[in-house]
């Protein structure tokens, strides 16, 4: 089953819900089916640049380059 974020009319919450494809998903906190399903992220913004640089230069401190491309290993 996804996982959906959704915005309730009735209470004004956001939430998020494992909804199959045949369920009418049901605000949590008022019981609301009055949901309007809204756009999800995949990745939070700046910090997968960040989380991708940290890994590799951990990568190069203990000397494993597999990760890198030839120009970068200088070979």
């Amino acid at each position: 089953m996804p996982l959906y974020s959704f915005h309730c009319a009735k209470c004004a919450g956001d939430i998020e819900l494992l909804v199959g494809s045949s369920e009418t998903p049901v605000c949590p906190t008022c019981g609301s089916k009055k949901l309007e399903r809204l756009m999800s992220r995949t990745a939070p913004e700046g910090k997968s640049r960040g989380i991708i640089k940290a890994g590799r230069m951990q990568a190069a401190r203990a000397g494993h380059l597999s990760n890198f491309s030839r120009s970068e290993r200088g070979r």
